[in-house]
């Protein structure tokens, strides 16, 4: 799957142990060695998923118009009654609140709440299984971003040296953040994904966005909680508002869905993808394609050949420009500036020498055709930037050279891969002095070779 076009593993921490977790993360990391390529890994946390208890026999069947009740004291449930493992979601709900489980599925509509039980009428009816998930329709439930058992998480994806984590269901920028200090605290480096699937979220996206690296259109709770007419459009405003802040965007839930039991995928799906491609997303994500599904590597080989073509067309499309303010950074202006040049003059490639990678994000934010090789002598550095959209990380040696004999190395790895040709112009971006991060204030351009 990696040779096919994974650039990060997403390890779901909603199932399986810790252990599990870390011999999982190895095993990514030895085959990435093996195959000479940086792959990151995305832990992503639970989060407060609320769901139902289990049932005697495993499963029931409603009709439409039967009584239902939500018991929160209820141990195990049956035709007339199911437990919570949200105990307090009967103070959470009134009369009219509707109610939808199993992603939407089964739909409750609220008649009364007594105790500990909450009285509901089925709406849509259909089998409802153990421990499927609750969704409250416009959303407003209170329950925290993090969980226990998320704190903990924490903690082992901080010790498998996790380069991304991922926070479900964050209400505010303050879950963001309160995410970001536990992972200093434990020690740790991952770049905070914040998932936006409540209604909140939607309210809050400004400073969801700005307290995070990276933001992740969460589609499937969010179409159960907003609608799902609403979402294709919150996509496009998410992708467009976390680049316009220079932050990386993920798009997920049922890409290739079909794919988890067809060896192909149905042309809406292709259009998704591609569509998502188009909107400027960095990064699209399978889910159970690849973690349950029959056909992983198709799935994993369908998503790239797709993106590939919307990328042809993207490019013709799009061409981002900021001229509607200043500056804020010289790291950026130069970044800018290079991309302009890269658009007006005939150059094959950008090359970044880049210790945090922040050259390179800026410069996958502008919207070039023109590859961009992000060259950093920094391992976590390196791993991060597979998710940059346009962004090819490799490695440099910079320890005892002075700046002409690293920008010579920079030239030849870009000829070692193969990538550039002798007289092909090449644009190199660089801070002087060398080895600071977020220091980057040098353009040159170059003749590959001379």
């Amino acid at each position: 799957m990696i040779v096919a076009g994974v650039d990060v593993v997403r390890l779901n921490f909603s199932h399986g142990s810790a252990q599990e977790h870390i011999s999982r993360a190895k095993l990514v990391r030895s085959i990435a060695v093996k195959l000479g390529r940086p792959v990151g890994v995305l832990c992503d946390l639970q989060g407060p998923k609320i769901r139902i208890g289990k049932f005697e026999a495993g499963s029931v069947k409603l009709e439409v118009g039967d009584t239902f009740i939500l018991d929160a004291k209820c141990e195990l449930g049956n035709q007339a009654r199911v437990g919570l493992d949200y105990k307090t979601l009967p103070g959470e709900v009134e009369a009219g609140t509707v109610l939808l489980l199993d992603d939407g599925r089964i739909v409750l509509t609220v008649d009364k709440v007594k105790g500990a039980e909450i009285v509901c009428k089925v709406t849509v009816g259909g089998t409802l299984s153990n421990n499927k998930g609750i969704n409250r329709q416009g959303g407003g439930l209170s329950a925290a971003a993090l969980t226990d058992k998320d704190k903990e998480d924490i903690k082992t994806a901080v010790a498998l040296e996790a380069d991304f984590i991922a926070i479900s269901f964050p209400r505010s920028g303050r879950d963001v953040e309160a995410a970001r200090k536990l992972v200093q605290k434990a020690g740790g480096t991952a770049s905070i994904v914040a998932k936006i699937e409540r209604a909140e979220a939607i309210e809050a996206l400004e400073e969801i966005i700005d307290a995070s690296d990276v933001i992740m259109v969460a589609r499937g709770d969010l179409g159960v909680e907003v609608g799902d007419a609403a979402v294709p459009g919150l996509q496009k405003r998410m992708i467009r508002m976390a680049r316009s802040r220079n932050k990386v965007v993920i798009t997920a839930t049922q890409m290739l869905e079909s794919m988890i039991t067809s060896p192909i995928p149905t042309r809406a799906e292709v259009s998704d993808v591609a569509n998502a491609v188009l909107d400027g997303t960095d990064a699209v994500m399978l889910s159970a394609e690849s973690a349950v599904g029959q056909y992983p590597l198709q799935a994993v080989s369908a998503m790239h050949r797709v993106c590939l073509e919307a990328e042809r067309e993207y490019y013709v499309q799009h061409y981002t420009q900021r001229t509607t303010r200043e500056f804020m950074r010289a790291d950026e202006a130069i970044a800018m500036a290079a991309i302009y040049t890269a658009r007006h003059l005939k150059v094959k490639a950008i090359a970044a020498l880049t210790q945090s990678g922040a050259a390179a994000q800026w410069l996958s934010r502008g919207d070039t055709e023109v590859p961009i090789y992000a060259l950093s002598p920094e391992k976590v550095a390196r791993r991060k930037l597979t998710l940059y959209r346009g962004v090819y990380p490799y490695p440099i040696d910079q320890s005892g050279k002075d700046r002409d004999l690293i920008l010579r190395e920079m030239e030849n790895i870009l000829l070692r891969n193969a990538v550039v040709s002798p007289g092909d112009l090449v644009l190199l971006t660089f801070g002087e002095p060398i080895g600071k991060a977020g220091g980057t204030n040098t353009m040159r351009i170059i003749k590959v070779g001379q």
